[in-house]
């Protein structure tokens, strides 16, 4: 008891010196080598949050390819008018952190409950360097974090968060997913369909990332593109270039790579809707699991996995990590790694990434396999603890009269 008792007591200066050290760096008080990671914040976000005081989103910019509640993120920084905007952006973000952490270590109180979520945050965001605060995925992760930890206590607020969430960056949507109770669908539905309503009124072009996103080609940081980046190194033609607001494979089967992308997508659905179908034993942790899975699958079938995308998965293993019953150790510990890899690649090594060196595809190759057995060792835990076993035959005694008939004796 001690020992835990330490461990609690350890988490909030744990918190504050490794989010000092996260400060520091997104503050350019000392930086990693490769990119500046920071500038998304103080050019690309600033000059949305300039079209968004205007009252329309950036109809204009194909790199605007997020749900219309991501202009609450983007404009966030007004909260806070006497800092500068990235300044604000990054306090923000630090808050949004703190926010998480309260919620997973109170979470971790009482019977069934562990530390072990709280741990995992605090460990695991530091592990992407400065690319967690400069990202406003931090903020979207803290609302899919209240509407786990609301879970069904609160089956209602679960799915009005979510649904908020999906608003945000769509993925949260994939929340619902383990929710057993029909008032949490319904409360999704609604927060919705009333969020998405508002803002196609108050706000011309909401639904104009739709179409941006379904343009965007191979990422380099993908599953797919990391295909690509052997081919590459094999004489492929193609080449890497900015497009869509991201680096990109363009050339001679790429759209072939991004079709085989939506293909496994859909697979990962279709074993989603198969689990749920199946599925008869649902716990207390339960939908935390399978949020954590389904997020998982999503992640490595994409044709797109960035770094800040490790926020959503380290954030959600943290919740499945308060639960003593949850099956996550083992994926969660694969994301934890993964997540190291991801800083190692991006920002430190992504000029290697970029022309697909050794050293670059050997860390795509890492962070991806991390990612992939991930997906796979936390999708066989979940079916495993909620899907029965099929019914065997059932074995006959030596004394069985069946038996004895059978074999003559």
């Amino acid at each position: 008891m001690r020992t835990t008792g330490g461990r609690r007591a350890a988490l909030p200066w744990a918190w504050c010196a490794t989010r000092l050290v996260l400060l520091l760096l997104v503050f350019r008080v000392f930086s990693l080598p490769g990119a500046d990671v920071t500038t998304d914040v103080s050019v690309i976000y600033q000059g949305w949050a300039g079209v968004l005081r205007r009252g329309t989103f950036p109809l204009d910019d194909v790199t605007w390819q997020y749900p219309p509640a991501a202009a609450l993120a983007v404009l966030s920084p007004d909260l806070l008018p006497f800092l500068g905007y990235a300044a604000a952006f990054f306090v923000l973000s630090c808050l949004a952190d703190l926010v998480v952490f309260g919620l997973l270590a109170h979470a971790g109180r009482g019977p069934g409950r562990s530390s072990r979520g709280a741990w995992i945050w605090v460990a695991g965001l530091p592990l992407l360097g400065p690319t967690a605060y400069a990202r406003y995925d931090l903020m979207v992760t803290a609302v899919a974090v209240a509407a786990l930890s609301a879970g069904t206590r609160h089956p209602r607020l679960m799915g009005a968060l979510a649904a908020f969430g999906a608003l945000l960056k769509v993925w949260p949507a994939l929340l619902l997913v383990g929710a057993a109770r029909l008032r949490t669908w319904c409360a999704a539905a609604v927060t919705a369909g009333g969020g998405a309503a508002l803002f196609a009124v108050a706000m011309p072009g909401a639904f104009a990332f739709l179409a941006f996103q379904r343009d965007r080609g191979t990422e380099v940081e993908s599953l797919g593109g990391l295909v690509l980046h052997v081919a590459r190194r094999f004489g492929w033609p193609g080449e890497v270039v900015l497009n869509y607001g991201s680096v990109e494979f363009l050339g001679p089967y790429v759209g072939a790579v991004g079709k085989a992308a939506v293909v496994l997508s859909a697979g990962a659905f279709g074993w989603l809707l198969l689990w749920r179908v199946r599925a008869t034993r649902f716990e207390p942790h339960t939908p935390a699991d399978a949020a954590f899975t389904a997020v998982l699958l999503f992640t490595v079938t994409s044709r797109v996995i960035s770094p800040q995308y490790l926020v959503w998965l380290v954030g959600l293993a943290a919740v499945c990590g308060c639960h003593r019953a949850s099956r996550t150790g083992r994926p969660a510990a694969l994301v934890l790694a993964a997540a190291f890899v991801t800083l190692l690649e991006f920002p430190i090594g992504f000029a290697h990434v970029i022309v697909s060196d050794t050293y670059g595809v050997s860390l795509l190759l890492l962070r991806n396999g991390l990612l992939l057995a991930a997906a796979l060792t936390a999708a066989r835990a979940l079916w495993r603890a909620t899907v029965p076993a099929p019914a065997g035959p059932v074995p006959l005694s030596p004394a069985d009269p069946a038996r004895t008939r059978a074999t003559g004796r």
